[in-house]
C-alpha cells in the first residue's frame, strides 16, 4: 500500500464519518426538538432546537479535533474522551427520552440507533485515523530511510574515491587537525564544567543567604509578635487591676455610705423618742448617749433622753471624746 492509497482511505473515512455525523445531527434535532418544546414554557418554545444543536455542535468539535490530532499523531488526554462520551450519552438520552417516558420500547430502540452509531463511529473513526496516521508515518519513515541509505551509499563511494586519492601528508594533517580540535573541545568542555560548578556554588550560596535572611526575618517577626502579646497582656492585667481597684473602692464607698446613713437613721430614731419616763437599760442608754453626742446635744439633754444621771452621761461623753473612740458607732450597733 502506497501513500496515495492511504490518503484515499483517509478521505473515504472522513467522508463517511461526516455523513454519519450530519445524519445523526439532523435526526437528533428533529427528534429532540419536540421533546424540548414540550418541556419549555410556551413563550420560549422557539428555543427548543437550541439544545440538540448545542449538543451536536460539541459532537462536531470532538470529531473534527480528534481527526486533526490523529493526523498529527497527538493525543488530547482524558478530557476529549470525557467530552466525546458525554456528548454521545447526552445525544442518546435526549433521543430516547420521549419514547422512554411513554414506555415505547420499540421507539427507544429505533431512536437509539443514530446516537449509538454516532458514538461507535466516533470511537472507530478515531482508531482508524490513528492507525492510518501510524501507517503513513511508518511509510514515510521507511521511504526517508531508503533515501538516506542511497545518499549515504553515494557519499561513501565518493569519500572512498577521495580517500584513495589523498596523500599521506594530507592524512597526517587531518589527524593533527582532529587532534587539535579534540583538545580544544576538551578544554572548552572542561571550562564549561568549571563554570557550571561555580555557578551552582554561587546559586547555592545565594539560596543559603536567602534562607538565613528569611529565618532572621521570621525570628524578628516572632519576637515582635511575642513582645506585642506580652505588652497586650500586661496592659490588660493593669486595666483589670485598675478596674478591680476602682470597683473595690466604689463598693467600699457605697458600704461606708450605707453604714453612715444607717447610723444616722438610727441616731435620728433614738433622738426622736423624747425624754425617758424612767431610767432606761444601760445598753439602750448608751445608744441614746452616743446618738446625742453625734448630734452635738448637751449632756443634760442626753441625760433627759436616757433617764440616767448627768455624771454618768458626762463619763460617756468623755469616752466618746477620747482619740480613736468608736463609741458612738459601737453603742448604736449594740442597741
Amino acid at each position: 500500500m502506497n501513500t496515495v492509497q492511504i490518503r484515499s482511505a483517509e478521505r473515504a473515512l472522513s467522508a463517511g464519518t461526516w455523513l454519519i455525523v450530519g445524519g445523526a445531527m439532523l435526526y437528533s434535532i428533529l427528534t429532540v426538538t419536540p421533546l424540548a418544546a414540550g418541556h419549555t414554557p410556551a413563550r420560549w418554545a422557539w428555543t427548543a432546537p437550541i439544545l440538540p444543536l448545542v449538543v451536536d455542535a460539541a459532537v462536531v468539535i470532538v470529531v473534527r479535533l480528534d481527526a486533526v490530532l490523529a493526523r498529527l499523531g497527538g493525543h488530547g488526554g482524558r478530557w476529549p474522551v470525557v467530552l466525546r462520551w458525554m456528548t454521545g450519552c447526552m445525544t442518546l438520552a435526549l433521543n430516547v427520552a420521549d419514547s422512554a417516558l411513554k414506555g415505547d420500547l420499540v421507539g427507544v430502540a429505533v431512536h437509539a440507533v443514530a446516537p449509538l452509531l454516532l458514538i461507535v463511529t466516533a470511537e472507530t473513526g478515531l482508531a482508524y485515523r490513528r492507525a492510518i496516521t501510524a501507517a503513513v508515518m511508518a511509510l514515510e519513515a521507511r521511504q526517508q530511510a531508503e533515501r538516506e541509505a542511497r545518499e549515504q551509499a553515494a557519499t561513501a563511494r565518493r569519500e572512498e574515491a577521495a580517500r584513495r586519492a589523498r596523500e599521506e601528508r594530507e592524512h597526517a594533517a587531518a589527524l593533527a587537525r582532529e587532534q587539535r580540535e579534540h583538545e580544544a573541545r576538551m578544554a572548552r568542555e572542561q571550562a564549561e564544567r568549571e563554570a557550571a560548578v561555580r555557578r551552582e556554588e554561587r546559586e547555592h550560596e545565594q539560596a543559603r543567604e536567602r534562607a538565613e535572611q528569611a529565618e532572621r526575618e521570621r525570628r524578628e517577626r516572632e519576637h515582635e509578635h511575642l513582645q506585642r502579646e506580652r505588652e497586650r497582656q500586661e496592659r490588660q492585667a493593669r486595666e483589670r487591676a485598675e478596674r478591680e481597684q476602682r470597683e473595690r473602692a466604689e463598693r467600699e464607698r457605697r458600704e461606708r455610705q450605707q453604714r453612715e446613713e444607717q447610723a444616722a437613721r438610727e441616731r435620728a430614731a433614738l433622738l426622736a423618742r423624747g425624754p425617758a419616763a424612767g431610767k432606761l437599760p444601760e445598753g439602750e442608754a448608751r445608744a441614746i448617749v452616743a446618738a446625742a453626742f453625734a448630734a452635738e446635744l448637751s449632756v443634760r439633754a442626753a441625760a433627759e433622753l436616757c433617764g440616767w444621771s448627768v455624771g454618768w452621761v458626762s463619763a460617756r461623753y468623755a469616752e466618746h471624746r477620747a482619740p480613736g473612740s468608736g463609741g458612738a458607732e459601737l453603742a448604736i450597733a449594740s442597741h
